[in-house]
């Protein structure tokens, strides 16, 4: 996902109302409709979407082994093997299959 100033503005200004005038979100096209909230600086929403994206790119692993992890089912089937065959330990088929996903997504 892209971070964009519509993002940042969300951030930093929860609940806020602006619209865009022009289809590039020039600053200068921005129309600050809140009169509760004050409008952010062109530099603290810059600064916001550097913030954001930079917090996008360190998690990003998680994401990533979220889509690989075995099924819950699959990984509770696992445990149960582990258990019966008494190697509920990193050497079991479920710390294992963690493991590798763990090994190929790396939290940096």
């Amino acid at each position: 996902m892209t971070i964009g100033k519509d993002d940042a503005l969300k951030s930093l200004k929860p609940g806020a109302e602006w619209v865009w005038y022009g289809a590039d979100k020039q600053w200068s096209n921005l129309n600050w409709l809140d009169s509760s909230q004050t409008k952010p600086s062109e530099a603290e929403v810059d600064a916001e979407v550097t913030r954001l994206t930079n917090v996008e790119t360190a998690n990003a692993y998680q994401s990533k082994r979220r889509d690989e992890y075995p099924y819950f089912g699959d990984q509770l089937d696992l445990l149960y093997k582990d258990i019966v065959a008494g190697t509920l330990n990193s050497t079991g088929g479920w710390a294992q299959a963690i493991k590798a996903v763990k090994d190929k997504y790396p939290k940096s």
